[in-house]
């Protein structure tokens, strides 16, 4: 019976230890969130702006062109995967996988990895992998969503890759975080005379002129927009990442006081048993 007794004891100090460290990273998770879910609604007036630019160039000229509008059958795609670089976040990085494995079924595809997680889960699979260069999630910086928004265009006007799509976690709120698929080109909306009507609205419109010319500017714009839209996916999924983390973690926290009272029941159940047991001989022994 002693021998029960410590083992339960040494079973609640296990598990108070365990609580201490996921309280500790509930702390964190939450501290992060605040700042992430900042510096997403940051980032969107910029996004907003270069997106609507662009929409205004194309609408304006009715004679507009540019390879980045231009859908052509779709030979190999390329994917931007955002998920995180460590785990303890509850779903987060299966349930992105999932979408990416649904998505991605029957196709010739690449990706771009941004996370050790998603590193790895491309590297088991064999997946051709176009750079392990952003591998770190979070030491993406604005200028490396630059980078990396260079290379994809860079690929796509050399014909490596039809269609670039990025795979990324959305933030709903604190206990709802949702994997999505964002296109990033062609731009087929900017090509679509429907769409194109929907922007001029039948309202006159000023006239603004672009040196050297339209297609021009648009075309140094892209890149640029494609860099706000993962840098901006990149702020979603780390806010994603860090209530997924807070969730789990607040979930183990609660889990372990669960357990704690448990041990704690049959700790004092086997007390209970062993002063019986122990009054029991005394009497017994008196008796005899």
């Amino acid at each position: 019976m002693a021998g029960s007794m410590k083992e339960i004891k040494l079973r609640i100090k296990s598990v108070e230890s365990t609580m201490q460290i996921t309280k500790a990273m509930e702390l964190v998770a939450s501290s992060k969130l605040r700042r992430a879910k900042e510096r997403a609604e940051s980032c969107r007036p910029y996004f907003n702006t270069l997106h609507q630019t662009l929409a205004d160039i194309a609408a304006s000229n009715t004679e507009f062109t540019s390879p980045y509008t231009k859908a052509r059958p779709v030979k190999r795609t390329c994917y931007v995967v955002i998920a995180g670089d460590r785990g303890l976040a509850g779903g987060y990085n299966s349930n992105l996988f999932k979408m990416m494995d649904a998505q991605t079924q029957g196709e010739d595809y690449c990706v771009i990895p941004i996370g050790k997680k998603a590193l790895e889960y491309y590297q088991r699979r064999g997946v051709p992998i176009l750079t392990t260069e952003f591998a770190l999630a979070a030491d993406i910086s604005v200028g490396d969503s630059f980078a990396i928004a260079d290379l994809l265009c860079k690929g796509y006007l050399a014909g490596e890759y039809d269609r670039i799509a990025i795979g990324y976690t959305n933030f709903v709120s604190m206990l709802t975080q949702t994997p999505a698929l964002l296109p990033l080109l062609p731009l087929e909306s900017l090509n679509d005379p429907k769409e194109l009507e929907q922007i001029r609205d039948g309202k006159p419109r000023m006239l603004i002129l672009y040196e050297p010319d339209s297609e021009t500017v648009f075309n140094a714009i892209v890149p640029e927009y494609l860099s706000g839209l993962v840098y901006g996916a990149m702020c979603e999924s780390v806010a994603s990442e860090q209530g997924a983390r807070r969730t789990a973690m607040d979930a183990a926290s609660k889990n372990a006081a669960e357990m704690i009272e448990n041990l704690n029941l049959y700790y004092n159940r086997a007390r209970q048993a062993a002063i019986t047991q122990e009054i029991t001989e005394i009497v017994g022994g008196s008796a005899s």
